[in-house]
């Protein structure tokens, strides 16, 4: 029997027994986690979900968290920057192996869900920080959970905030930029400081497909600080 799940945007065809790795998850090593994304089962019965199947879920045991190959990225801009950039990424992963493959009543299991580090929310992490951290909660995750009412409220919110004008970076119109104020971010100092974990989140949140690193927004932010 095997089962195609998905985990971290990407499907995973599995069998009892297989070592794979996925996308980041929020467990530790030696912990059980369960996916409950079944989009199909195959066997003597195959059952094919609309999308998802019910009931159905993949048990893994998690090995370890590990690092994947490096990639290099290339950016050249040719005509409006006139420059170029070198960067190399190894991508955040995670090394389960699969123990059980439940056709129905994932439900009743009560074994941890597997979720991907890029798929919490702010107050998630703060939430999953060491009890030493928990005394007061980051601005950033206070920001993030406060939702606008509306768009014309999250602009005036901005401009009262004494935010940046996010679109002096590539590729940053009106649309971009009311994603990213919505998302908490409304600064170039905040953009400067994210890391490739932040990137990956970001990217995945707001559904940007590499769209910071290829524009190099991290980069534009410290320049536009700096000048």
């Amino acid at each position: 029997m095997f089962a195609v799940l998905k985990t971290g945007g990407k499907q995973y065809k599995v069998q009892a027994g297989d070592v794979v790795r996925v996308e980041r998850l929020a467990a530790e090593a030696g912990e059980t986690v369960q996916f409950n994304d079944i989009l199909m089962l195959g066997g003597d019965t195959p059952s094919v979900g609309s999308p998802m199947i019910t009931g159905a879920a993949v048990q893994a045991t998690v090995i370890d968290q590990i690092k994947g190959e490096k990639l290099i990225h290339y950016v050249k801009r040719r005509r409006k920057h006139s420059s170029q950039r070198t960067k190399g990424h190894r991508q955040k992963l995670t090394l389960i192996r699969v123990t059980e493959i439940l056709a129905s009543g994932a439900d009743k299991t009560g074994v941890k869900a597997a979720i991907g580090t890029g798929s919490l929310s702010a107050a998630e992490k703060a939430a999953m920080a060491p009890a030493s951290n928990k005394g007061a909660a980051p601005k950033v995750a206070v920001a993030a959970a406060a939702k606008p009412a509306a768009p014309k409220a999250a602009k005036a919110a901005v401009a009262a905030a004494g935010g940046d004008d996010l679109k002096k970076l590539s590729g940053v119109g009106p649309a971009l930029e009311k994603k990213l104020h919505e998302a908490g971010v409304t600064s170039f100092a905040q953009i400067a400081a994210w890391g490739d974990d932040d990137i990956a989140a970001f990217d995945e949140k707001l559904n940007f497909k590499g769209r910071i690193e290829r524009e190099g927004w991290v980069d534009q932010a410290k320049a536009l600080i700096a000048g």
